[in-house]
C-alpha cells in the first residue's frame, strides 16, 4: 500500500485522492501509519462484510433469540459433556470444556 506523509498530503493532494480512488493509501505522521484513505467503493464493500455481531445482556434478549441460545448450549453441552455459563453483572460467558 502506498506511503504519504501529512506533508505530502497537503503539496500534493489532488495526485493522492486520485491514487486512493484506485487503491488505497496510507497517511503517515512523524513516520508513524495514521490514516487510510480511500475509495467510498472499498471503503462500503468493506463495511458490507463487517462483523455485526454485538454483546449483551441475557435480560434484556428478544425471546426468540433467546431460545436459539438455549438451543445452542444444549447443543453445546452434548458435544462438550459440559458447559460453564457465568453472568457476572448479567454478562453471558460461557467456556467449553472438551470431554476428559
Amino acid at each position: 500500500m502506498p506511503e504519504y506523509s501529512i506533508r505530502d498530503l497537503t503539496r500534493r493532494l489532488r495526485n493522492i485522492i486520485t491514487e486512493a480512488s484506485l487503491k488505497p493509501v496510507v497517511i503517515t505522521q512523524r513516520n508513524k501509519p495514521r490514516l487510510v484513505l480511500l475509495s467510498i467503493e472499498t471503503y462500503r464493500r468493506l463495511m458490507a462484510r463487517a462483523d455485526t455481531r454485538k454483546a449483551g445482556r441475557l435480560k434484556t434478549m428478544p425471546d426468540e433469540l433467546f431460545e436459539d441460545f438455549k438451543d445452542a448450549v444444549s447443543a453445546c453441552e452434548k458435544e462438550a459433556n459440559t458447559i460453564w455459563i457465568d453472568e457476572p453483572a448479567g454478562y453471558f460467558t460461557a467456556t467449553l470444556r472438551p470431554r476428559s
